[in-house]
């Protein structure tokens, strides 16, 4: 199920609209799955994982010369938002991730996240001018100074905040606007920040509604995109006689011992070498040596060493389908060819 990842300014309301939406998917789920039991919500934010708001500050009274790096908080807050993401994300989960996010680098790892699991994810940016948001960060210094005050009690709007379970949490005014500066507008042409959608801050319910309808049936509905992984991360598949890259040594190895035994016992150059192939049915392949020129160790070596370096990932073999031992082989005896064609 889809990973949403919620970006936006500090202080516009992204902590409110990650809530209506969790809402919004619990009513929906509820009334749309057939069995919703298999289906789970969660909401991953600063707040459920106690990371505090002082992380983000990087200013010289904030972080002490001594620190690892500036900002070695900063990546310690997401490295556990990761690896909450990265514990309930599968094609059963609905994952909000409320936070900045205000790095593209970010958002393209928490994309490739999902991609791996083969399931879909989008952004949700919040729109909020820098004013409005100052002016509600300004608000929420105001109050925690209150607090602080003694014998000031907590004012009655704190109190009805933390009843709906809300945040006044504020942001230092230099770590506010250290964090806009910083902020990297998601782009709808990027693959990891699309599908985008976007609520602003004086969208009402029913616009409010349409938004999420939206972004369900892009990621939920009939239309769902089907993901798949990358094919650099997917594992190759094995044979018994053991994994790509110990068969891809094996076999080559096993190639140049016959080219050489086959020259110990001609005792001339060139000629043809008869390689066989495992499966049944397959014709021999046939390495031509060139003539006028006896091969040593160190030459077929060094060959066999460039195709393993080209092929440790199994570049260019994509067609030998699970890098069984015959596609390696037939692989390595047209390369020995075109290599000894090209010295000829």
């Amino acid at each position: 199920m889809p990973l949403i990842i919620v970006t936006g300014f500090p202080t516009s309301g992204k902590s409110t609209r990650a809530r209506q939406l969790h809402d919004y998917l619990a009513e929906r789920i509820a009334a749309t799955a057939a069995d919703a039991s298999k289906y789970r919500l969660h909401l991953i934010s600063d707040d459920s994982l106690s990371i505090s708001r002082d992380v983000y500050d990087l200013s010289p009274s904030a972080v002490p010369a001594h620190t690892r790096s500036a900002n070695a908080s900063e990546k310690d807050a997401r490295a556990a938002l990761y690896g909450a993401v990265k514990r309930v994300l599968s094609d059963r989960d609905f994952v909000i991730l409320d936070g900045l996010n205000y790095i593209k680098g970010w958002r393209y790892q928490l994309h490739c996240e999902a991609k791996a699991v083969c399931t879909p994810n989008c952004t949700l940016q919040i729109g909020c001018s820098v004013d409005r948001a100052r002016k509600v960060n300004e608000e929420r210094l105001r109050k925690q100074q209150q607090q602080q005050q003694p014998d000031a009690g907590k004012p009655q709007e704190e109190e009805a905040a933390m009843a709906e379970g809300q945040t006044l949490e504020a942001y230092e005014p230099a770590n506010w606007d250290n964090l806009v500066f910083r902020y990297e507008e998601p782009n709808p042409m990027t693959r990891w920040d699309s599908p985008l959608f976007t609520l602003v801050w004086d969208d009402d319910a029913a616009q409010t509604r349409k938004t999420f309808d939206d972004l369900w049936d892009a990621l939920a509905g009939a239309g769902r995109p089907v993901v798949r992984p990358n094919q650099s991360t997917v594992q190759r598949g094995r044979d018994a006689g053991g994994d790509y890259l110990y068969v891809l040594d094996r076999e080559t190895q096993d190639i140049v011992r016959r080219i050489l035994e086959q020259q110990g016992v001609d005792g001339s150059d060139g000629g043809e070498v008869r390689i066989p192939l495992n499966s049944p049915g397959k014709e021999d392949m046939i390495v031509e040596l060139p003539t006028g020129k006896k091969l040593g160790v160190p030459q077929l070596q060094r060959l066999r060493r460039a195709f393993i370096g080209l092929n440790r990932g199994g570049i260019g073999l994509e067609f030998v389908g699970n890098m069984a031992a015959d596609g390696l082989r037939e692989t390595f005896v047209r390369y020995l060819n075109d290599a000894f064609e090209k010295d000829e």
